[in-house]
């Protein structure tokens, strides 16, 4: 058996513990003590949030603190890196492996996730410091430091040890390989003898360019990025799905009853023989919900720990909506699409976003279809790789201080390059596994400082209720 062999074989059993059974039942668990903890409040304060969340965009000031963002910008900042490949290629993925049955389990793991986001945002806030550059600068390893104590520090390093390397990984190989794959395809559309490799090669430069440019510009700039793009992607492909929908209207009852019979006897719906249980579906319906909205994670804390505010609950809300717009309204919609379509499913089989193209080509030319797809993953990536930038910046500005940081966003940029024009599936794989061990020493974390949570979301609701 050969290194790599080996290395791929152990990188299988790990990554059953990291997105298996033990790891979903922790984060569903935590879930389930931080919502009963902060009394459900993604429910019995739904409206409270979306009024203090999306409905003060409008108005939001700008911040003339240099080393912040305003808290809009750092839940797009975070969004960007939620909303990704996740959305379109895992949904479709957690479908074809666990059924349509799968989509109501990620549901489920998504509102138990609200509770989960709110919770490390509000730490994040509580128990950030500034850095050397005047920057807000938080997440799980400064909570664990500042709220565990020093004795934990070694926790804190744990998580960004974890966090830089499959930074490289999850927030970059893999995006910018869907970015010059969609690209391919698009082109391939208009030319069929295009020469592919050029292509990834052209398209790893100017993302590399791109990423240079608003790293270059540190917080501020990206938040002012990620402003601009997170709200024009999110609307251009909730429109295109919505349309497909509408499209098929008629079929959205059976749907719906398809998704909830699924999850409870998937074998009724995609037929026996398939490997398809209950246990399946909740399984891949979790983990891919996880991995799309990053609840538990700990990486989104990081961006959020920027917002100019001083109010921890009020920036745990935008956290909230984060998980509630990546997973409840993308993530659905991108089933919606593909389960109303009728497009044909194999089941049991891995995929990608060749199911949303099909499910798009039954309103649009499919052309089209590809361009649209293209389009949507190109600007999720994109801002995937710009959020994971400053997410492994960070974590190495924790392990070895900032110039550390600087050498981290140099390296990152050829990496982008090499990542578009060649078949890493280990490196790919092994940032899986890595990404999803980033949960255990954050939700350590969260379990152990859950009281401070509890107590700042008591007292800002009954401050609100007088």
């Amino acid at each position: 058996m050969s290194f790599y062999d080996w290395l791929y074989n152990f990188d299988q059993k790990v990554n059953a513990i990291a997105w298996g059974w033990p790891t979903i039942i922790l984060i569903l668990g935590a879930g389930l003590v931080l919502s009963i903890g902060i009394r459900f409040a993604q429910f019995g304060h739904f409206g409270h949030m979306m009024k203090n969340t999306i409905g003060a965009i409008g108005k939001a000031k700008k911040t003339d603190d240099k080393g912040a963002v305003t808290p809009f910008q750092a839940v797009c900042t975070a969004l960007a890196a939620t909303v990704g490949t996740g959305n379109i290629a895992g949904v479709a993925g957690a479908i074809a492996l666990g059924g349509p049955g799968a989509v109501f389990w990620m549901w489920v793991a998504a509102l138990l996730g609200m509770a989960t986001k709110f919770s490390e945002v509000v730490l994040a806030i509580n128990f950030r410091e500034r850095n050397a550059n005047g920057d807000w600068v938080g997440g799980p390893m400064y909570y664990i430091k500042n709220g565990l104590g020093k004795n934990w520090k070694w926790l804190g390093a744990v998580f960004s040890i974890l966090a830089v390397v499959a930074s490289f990984g999850i927030g970059n190989i893999a995006q910018i390989n869907s970015i010059a794959s969609s690209v391919n395809s698009a082109a391939a559309v208009v030319s069929p003898n295009v020469n592919t490799g050029m292509v990834a090669v052209i398209t790893g430069i100017v993302v590399a360019v791109i990423v240079a440019l608003v790293s270059i510009g540190g917080i501020k700039r990206i938040g002012q990025v990620t402003e601009r793009l997170v709200p024009v992607m999110s609307v251009i492909y909730i429109v295109a799905c919505l349309v497909v929908i509408f499209a098929h209207i008629s079929s959205i009852g059976r749907v719906f009853a398809m998704i909830f019979k699924a999850a409870f006897a998937p074998q009724a719906v995609v037929g026996g023989g398939l490997g398809i249980t209950i246990s399946t579906a909740i399984k891949k319906g979790c983990a891919r919900g996880l991995f799309s909205n990053e609840a538990g994670l700990g990486s989104a804390p990081i961006a959020h720990a920027a917002a100019d505010t001083d109010d921890p609950v009020k920036q745990g809300l935008y956290g909230m909506f984060e998980v509630f717009m990546d997973t409840i309204v993308i993530c659905t919609l991108t089933a919606l699409t593909i389960l109303i379509s009728g497009t044909e499913i194999t089941y049991g089989t891995g995929t990608n976003q060749v199911l949303s193209v099909a499910a798009y080509s039954t309103v649009f030319p499919q052309g089209f279809s590809s361009f649209i797809i293209a389009i949507a993953l190109a600007l999720f990536a994109l801002t995937t790789i710009i959020s994971w930038n400053l997410y492994g910046s960070r974590c190495c500005e924790y392990l070895l201080g900032s110039k550390a940081a600087m050498v981290y966003k140099v390296l990152f940029l050829p990496v982008i390059i090499m990542g578009a024009t060649m078949d890493l599936t280990l490196a790919w794989n092994i940032s899986d596994t890595l990404n999803g061990l980033m949960a255990i020493p954050n939700l350590i974390a969260l379990l152990a400082l859950s009281p401070v949570v509890f107590k700042l979301t008591k007292g800002y609701f009954a401050e609100k209720r007088n």
